[in-house]
């Protein structure tokens, strides 16, 4: 994900991606950022908070920890906004996504 610094709502996306830094994928004990699993976060609007994601399969085992988890982590972060995710395989994830931060942690 990325996040360009003239978005107006750039610090808002700055904020949730530091909260989502915490969310673990359980089984690579890696986080969702540096998986690439976080396309984008909306804040266009003043209630929701909008987060496009995928996950390694559509079939996922650790799914809907990971979606929960999430949820949880930017509930906890913006009191009072209401998450929304949309769980999206287009494009599919591959290992290209991981950060260079995520490959060291997983030892590649």
């Amino acid at each position: 994900m990325n996040i360009e610094l003239s978005d107006i709502h750039a610090s808002e996306k700055l904020q949730a991606q530091e909260a989502l830094y915490q969310v673990m994928d359980p089984e690579l004990f890696v986080n969702v950022i540096d998986l690439g699993l976080i396309y984008d976060i909306n804040f266009e609007d003043d209630v929701d908070i909008i987060v496009t994601m995928t996950l390694s399969t559509p079939h996922c085992p650790m799914g809907e920890a990971i979606t929960i988890g999430v949820q949880n982590a930017l509930t906890k972060a913006f009191p009072g906004k209401l998450v929304k995710i949309d769980l999206t395989f287009d494009p599919p994830w591959s290992f290209e996504m991981i950060s260079e931060e995520g490959r060291a942690q997983l030892g590649v």
